[in-house]
């Protein structure tokens, strides 16, 4: 089947009595009853072997395997597992692929809060990292005996950069135990599906684009079938849970990916080839544009485009970011995106860089692009840019 038609049928209840509903039902529960202790005992075991069966409310019920499975689908994986943010997705998979004494090498364009949460947990516990530039030719020089992570997203936050999931799998695979993770939250599973280019596990922050709606937060990691065990132990370790009724609204959300996704992209273009043409714009960080250097990349190897993309402001009117984001009147000021609104948020970039120097660059403002008529966004756009000194 196409993938549109896998995002319509896929998570599906099946029928019974030859019946079912359209949606599978919200199941909440945290006692599950058992008419016998055999019955019991089975539904454990296939719990702690991955197997979508309800023994514990924490572990999950039908509406969170309805959810997994849906993006096991879309991600192409052997398995998902869901997580309450794409934060604790991500900080699942540090703890539970890493051990102290290890190392990871991480892009340099990660999303602030994990470097954080490097610094501060992490590295406190004994587990080193280091970071990489998303323009380092020779990750192989980086790599020591004790690295069992390259983490990765394509494109970068905030920056856009691209990297070669393929190229890293490739080296991956030269040393022993050496993961490929990357954050796909971007594509978000739809324009591109990091397993099948050699990557181990996928992230992706439902919170964006699988909901849809700016009312859910959820995460994902999708894996193959040698690292998912670890994720699933990881997972039910840890205790992470997710509400019911957040997953039925993601897979809701879900449902119409492959209509509104394409919808923010051409609303995208459009707005962002406007603004390469504006003076007050020093350059438009999108892969999407034939001005990007990963422009060819982005053409081989991605079937679309989120609706995300960062603006740099020209030399002259440096400083006067402030004045122009709360000058737009359509665009709200927020810290997510992926939702049906645009938004706009400044990037202190220069702040969360430890190898490449964004110091002498223009300011940065991060858009994302919603459903609204892209002529009416470009009309603010230009009414607020038209502020500027």
């Amino acid at each position: 089947m196409k993938r549109d038609t896998r995002i319509v049928h896929a998570g599906r209840p099946k029928y019974r009595a030859g019946s079912r509903p359209v949606n599978p039902p919200v199941v909440r529960a945290s006692t599950v009853d058992f008419e016998s202790l055999d019955a019991m005992d089975a539904a454990e075991r296939g719990s702690r072997a991955g197997e979508p069966v309800s023994a514990y409310g924490i572990h999950g019920t039908d509406t969170t395997f309805a959810l997994e499975a849906f993006i096991t689908e879309l991600e192409g994986g052997f398995g998902t597992k869901i997580f309450s943010s794409g934060l604790e997705a991500i900080s699942s998979v540090f703890l539970g692929y890493l051990k102290p004494g290890d190392h990871v090498l991480v892009v340099d364009t990660v999303y602030s809060p994990v470097r954080r949460l490097l610094h501060r947990f992490l590295g406190e516990r004994g587990i080193g990292f280091d970071f990489y530039s998303p323009r380092e030719p020779d990750i192989q020089r980086l790599i020591r005996d004790s690295t069992r992570m390259i983490y990765t997203e394509t494109p970068g936050s905030v920056t856009m950069e691209l990297q070669d999931i393929g190229t890293l799998a490739q080296l991956a695979r030269q040393h022993d135990d050496l993961l490929v993770v990357c954050d796909n939250t971007w594509a978000s599973g739809f324009c591109y599906r990091p397993l099948e280019h050699g990557a181990h596990l996928s992230i992706v922050a439902g919170t964006k684009y699988l909901s849809g709606h700016s009312d859910v937060l959820i995460g994902s990691v999708t894996a193959e079938s040698s690292t998912f065990p670890t994720l699933h132990r990881t997972r039910a370790l840890l205790g992470c849970s997710v509400s019911p009724d957040d997953c039925a609204l993601t897979l809701r959300g879900a449902r119409t990916l492959h209509v509104r996704y394409p919808a923010h992209a051409e609303r995208a273009l459009k707005v962002a080839g406007w603004l390469e043409s504006r003076p007050a714009i020093a350059r438009v960080l999108y892969p999407v544009l034939p001005s990007s250097p990963d422009h060819s990349q982005w053409q081989s190897q991605f079937d679309g485009a989120a609706g995300l993309f960062t603006v740099e402001l020209a030399g002259e009117v440096r400083g006067q970011t402030k004045k122009f984001v709360e000058n737009l009147t359509l665009f709200g000021l927020g810290a997510s995106w992926g939702g049906f609104e645009s938004l706009a948020l400044p990037c202190d970039v220069a702040a969360n860089r430890s190898v490449d120097d964004w110091s002498e660059r223009g300011d940065l403002v991060r858009l994302h692009i919603g459903l609204e008529d892209p002529q009416d966004l470009i009309d603010d756009l230009d009414t607020a840019l038209s502020t500027l000194r």
